[in-house]
């Protein structure tokens, strides 16, 4: 017998259990610290830019050629596309949640690869990039000049050249965007009025700077092979590309035969700009350089922020004076709070379950032994984990919190049979730790493995909230089975070591709650007794339990993982259509001045030009990003994120100049951008994008009817004013002008055409040619441009084209290649996603037009994928459970006495959560779970007794129940007990990451306090139900006495 070995041997368990936890220890401070376990889907980003093009052009040259090629890539779920009137295109493709982002950015790398031949050849001069990437902000940094003696430009620049490059070998770092960014340019204002005079057309200065403007490769001299007596070798150098504005200025674009120049300086203003005007970045108003960083979507967020802030500690050493980084956002400071006080829980549990243990064991010697299990099981877990490749994340760190209430219990169950044995057997601490070991070591090890069977299928589910329940699972199952091994080796060899055969009387308190607990136990085995004699009034009051059970699954709401207070929200602004950035940057600093103010704000990033919903620069759009004072400060429900956003809300959409729409980052990191939910509608016929528009207009403003929906809004505008050029081609052909001449004039005065590349500071930079900005500031002067004749006339394009107004979209957007529109919005309060999914599918079914569909995106998408998992899961562990059962009892109908109890533990979670008003989320299926587990354990505890009195002692079935219940009660409200306090931190928890816990701890602790005061009173019915059931079939010699008894 194993426990024998190490009750004569008590240093060996010793060693071993100090063994584990060293282990535990060690793996505690290399273990890589998360929010949650990896479940982020792979996202790969292809993107390029098309200067000069508008949305449109960009989508019939760039987006078709390459989604059609990668479309349907291996292990993809589903792409998203996003084109920009700036000539940009991000294509975002995701793959399902554990397939490997290597091979899939490798394949999509290679299928770009096959489209880049049908691109134009600006798009493919500047390159397709392809790149892993999560969509979700890591972090925020801000670089800015106190005094304000630096420009945007400089600081852009010194943040590009300096920062950006550094920060981008960081391990774990995946790219750093520059919001705003305004990389140096050689910018050449042309005049078109000169131009015209000296006869000169854009084209012609294109070509010069071409021709005047290129890298040399000039060759050597005496280069091999050569005669034999050569004696040196020259390489040689030349002027090749320029360097400063002063020698493009120079550049010859035309000379006469009688030898007089026309340089570039006689038409044009030559200057090192910014490549791009678009957009500007402030940090609480002050000019900044604006740094997003995102990092790979296998890195630990934790890990890699941490490295960013040593990084910037080193590199403003060098900085030049006056500039100072703040780091403005910062995602990982919840988790590092969250998981602290998650902390905090573990060591509350650990001190409530201790108290619980001492209160019924009375004595200070037996409450140390099953204490000691706890450390050493949950330290001992995480060197598990380690070898796992597990993360310390919430949802293991829950898992550990629900097992101190279990594994005490293993604990709990030897210690109390020894000194039952010691008491009534009169024997000294060894002999009866062996005599005591013997009779428990079979209920342990059951236990053990019923708790394993809930688990282990559970492990084993696909999909996001597979991985949840996965982490959760292994946790419990570690913790489990190492408590076991401890209840085996370590516990018997402390009671023999540490257990008096002598016993003093109990303090007074606890002479009270004796004397009370043997009340209750008196008239609890009474009320079994009743409760036993009539069947029927029992199987009506479980039916009724049943019946209340369906009915809270049918009315409490569902959600995917409830939103936590993360401390920080976000603001998209919207401008009226074809608002210029002029007037965006004052309305957004206006704003930023009037929420610095407000209590509960630390500071405020803003980005004029920039849409964080669409991640496209847009004139008419600002970015806010609003990071909020720490947890400890707002303990107030008023600076509560959520009160916090109302109030902005409120502020914001106050004002007529602007709409805005204020939303936090979703509750899973790499999920999309925005919370709530995420549809698409496509639009599967190819109509015009006006038509797409509409039909989302009046599908939003359906769903903003919906009582489950707080507010629904969609970005997509396609009635943005715009002007169409519309050529004679005809007569400009007639006329002997060429279309290219008209279309590249266009280009290069207006559009502003990338030329070639210029050296500055080690780097390549664009040569970009456009008309001074008076020259093009009003539609008029499209008629004072001139493009030359085939015989060398100019003609001005007022002859040649007519300007007329027309309507267009700001941003187009593909979903699985089709034309499609993004609503975003929240659920109202009271409800939860799950309703607002219903509730949309059942409207889009009635009203959306034909040729129309709607996908689920984003974090919506996951949760309808994983909102199928959970009656799985809960069948499986049931299912499971079950069997063990039969195979330990050797019998079909007694494990369904067991059985019977788990549907009042779930109903006890399902009621508590309706009282509280929380959703049925991913948390609460963990609960539940664990509840199968739990309240099968406990009523094993009376079950297995009172079958062994019925076949061993001969007892009648109805007075086996009565005694069992009696003899087993004070250890099955021990084990509850244990449980209920261990979970109850849960409960009461607040700060960073509350709503989580309680989820969980709500679920739980309702569960449980159903499953000890109801469970066990009908656990023993259940018995007497089964077991008479079972004699009936088996004919086990019932007497006509026992019959008749059992009829009355």
């Amino acid at each position: 017998m194993l426990s024998k070995f190490f009750i004569h041997r008590p240093k060996f368990a010793l060693v071993i259990s100090l063994a584990m936890t060293l282990m535990g220890m060690i793996a505690l401070k290399v273990l890589p610290i998360s929010e949650y376990p990896q479940i982020s889907p792979t996202v790969i980003t292809v993107s390029t830019m098309y200067p000069g093009a508008n949305a449109n052009v960009v989508k019939k040259t760039v987006a078709q050629p390459i989604e059609a090629k990668v479309n349907g890539v291996e292990d993809m779920i589903y792409m998203s596309s996003v084109i920009g009137n700036d000539g940009s295109y991000t294509l975002r493709i995701y793959f399902r949640v554990g397939a490997d982002g290597d091979m899939a950015q490798v394949r999509v790398n290679n299928l770009v690869a096959q489209a880049t031949s049908s691109l134009p050849q600006e798009v493919n001069q500047i390159g397709v990039t392809v790149k892993k990437k999560s969509s979700d902000m890591l972090g925020v940094i801000t670089l800015r000049s106190p005094k304000q003696s630096h420009d945007s430009i400089y600081l852009s620049n010194y943040a590009d050249l300096n920062i950006v490059e550094r920060l981008k070998r960081i391990e774990g770092m995946s790219d750093i965007t520059l919001l705003g960014k305004k990389d140096y340019s050689m910018r050449i204002w042309l005049n078109p009025n000169k131009l015209a005079t000296l006869k000169l057309s854009a084209s012609d200065v294109i070509g010069a700077i071409k021709t005047q403007n290129i890298q040399v490769a000039a060759g050597k001299i005496g280069g091999m092979p050569a005669p034999g007596d050569q004696q040196y070798q020259y390489v040689l150098q030349t002027k090749g590309r320029l360097t400063s504005a002063e020698e493009f200025e120079n550049i010859i674009i035309r000379a006469s035969k009688k030898g007089s120049l026309i340089r570039l300086k006689d038409v044009a203003r030559v200057e090192v700009g910014a490549q791009g005007y678009e957009a500007d970045g402030r940090m609480n108003n002050e000019p900044a350089a604006v740094l997003a960083l995102y990092q790979l979507p296998t890195a630990n967020a934790l890990d890699v922020m941490e490295r960013v802030k040593e990084a910037m500690k080193e590199y403003e050493k060098s900085f030049p004076d006056d500039l100072v980084y703040d780091i403005a956002y910062d995602s990982t400071e919840y988790v590092e709070t969250s998981i602290d006080e998650v902390y905090e829980t573990l060591v509350i549990a650990v001190l409530l379950v201790t108290f619980v243990v001492y209160v019924f064991l009375q004595n200070w010697r037996a409450t140390i032994i099953p204490t000691l299990a706890i450390p050493v099981s949950i330290i001992a877990t995480f060197a598990i984990m380690g070898v796992m490749g597990m993360t310390i994340n919430t949802i293991s760190l829950f898992g550990l919190i629900l097992a101190i209430g279990i594994v005490v219990d293993d604990a709990i169950i030897v210690v109390e049979n020894v000194e039952r044995v010691i008491h009534e057997e009169h024997l000294d601490p060894i002999p009866a730790t062996i005599q005591a070991m013997k009779e428990v070591t079979g209920p342990v090890l059951a236990t053990t493995l019923i708790l394993l069977a809930v688990f282990v299928p559970v492990a084993l589910l696909p999909g996001i909230s597979g991985r949840m329940f996965n982490q959760f699972a292994v946790t419990i199952c570690v913790s489990v089975l190492i408590s076991a091994i401890n209840a085996l080796t370590l516990t018997p060899a402390l009671c023999a070591l540490m257990l008096k055969s002598t016993h003093s009387q109990p303090i007074a308190p606890l002479r009270a709650f004796n004397r009370g607990f043997e009340a209750i136990t008196r008239k609890y085995q009474g009320l079994v007794g009743f409760l036993s004699r009539r069947i029927v009034l029992s199987i009506g009051v479980y039916g009724a339990l049943i019946a209340v059970l369906a009915f809270a699954f049918m009315t409490v709401p569902s959600s995917f993982v409830p939103n936590e207070d993360k401390g920080v929200f976000m603001v998209e602004m919207r401008l009226p259509d074809a608002a210029a950035l002029q007037r965006t940057a004052p309305l957004m600093k206006k704003y930023v001045d009037e929420l610095k103010q407000m209590e509960g704000v630390e500071n405020v990033v803003s980005v004029a030009g920039f849409s964080v919903i669409n991640m496209a620069s847009i004139p008419n759009s600002g970015m806010l990003i609003i990071k909020l004072d720490n947890w400890s400060k707002r303990k107030d429900p008023e600076l509560h994120q959520r009160a916090l956003m109302n109030k902005v809300n409120q502020m914001l959409n106050s004002t007529p100049d602007a709409a805005s729409f204020v939303f936090a980052t979703p509750a899973i990191k790499g999920m999309g951008a925005v919370d709530g939910f995420n549809l698409v509608l496509q639009d599967n016929l190819g109509r015009s994008p006006q038509e797409l528009a509409k039909t989302t207009a009046d599908f939003v403003a359906q769903i903003n009817q919906l009582p489950e929906v707080a507010r629904a809004f969609s970005i997509f505008r396609a009635n943005i004013p715009q002007r169409y050029i519309d050529i004679d081609r005809d007569k400009a052909i007639s006329m002997g002008v060429p279309l290219n001449e008209i279309f590249s004039t266009l280009q290069a005065q207006l559009g502003g055409a990338y030329i070639s590349d210029f050296n500055l500071f080690g780097r390549s930079y664009q040569v970009k040619v456009q008309a001074e900005e008076q020259y093009r500031d009003n539609i008029d002067d499209i008629n004072h441009l001139f493009v030359r004749s085939s015989s060398g006339k100019m003609v001005s394009l007022a002859t040649l084209v007519k300007v007329k107004p027309i309507f267009g979209p700001d941003t187009l957007s593909n979903y699985n290649m089709f034309s499609s529109a993004t609503v975003n919005g929240a659920p109202a309060p009271g409800y939860s996603s799950g309703d607002v999914v219903k509730a949309i599918e059942k409207l889009a079914a009635e009203s959306l037009p034909s040729g129309y569909s709607y996908e689920w995106s984003g974090m919506t998408y996951q949760e309808m994928k994983a909102g199928n998992m959970a009656p799985i899961a809960f069948a499986l562990s049931l299912l499971f459970t079950y069997l063990f059962l039969v195979a330990q009892y050797e019998s079909w109908t007694i494990p369904a006495a067991v059985m019977m109890a788990v549907p009042v533990a779930i109903l006890g979670a399902m009621g508590t959560l309706l009282l509280v008003g929380q959703p049925f989320d991913l948390y609460v299926q963990i609960g539940v779970v664990i509840l199968i587990g739990m309240s099968a354990k406990v009523a094993i505890l009376i079950v297995e007794f009172a079958k062994v009195l019925r076949e061993e002692k001969g007892l009648s079935i109805i007075d086996a129940a009565k005694e069992a219940a009696r003899i087993r009660f004070r250890a099955v409200q021990m084990t509850a007990f244990a449980f209920i306090w261990g979970v109850f931190p849960l409960v009461i928890a607040s700060g960073a990451g509350a709503a989580s816990r309680h989820s969980l701890g709500f679920a739980v602790f309702g569960g449980m306090i159903l499953s000890t005061f109801v469970g066990t009173l009908l656990t023993p019915v259940f018995f007497v139900m089964m077991q008479s059931l079972r004699e009936k079939f088996k004919r086990k010699k019932p007497t006509e006495l026992e019959v008749s008894e059992q009829l009355r």
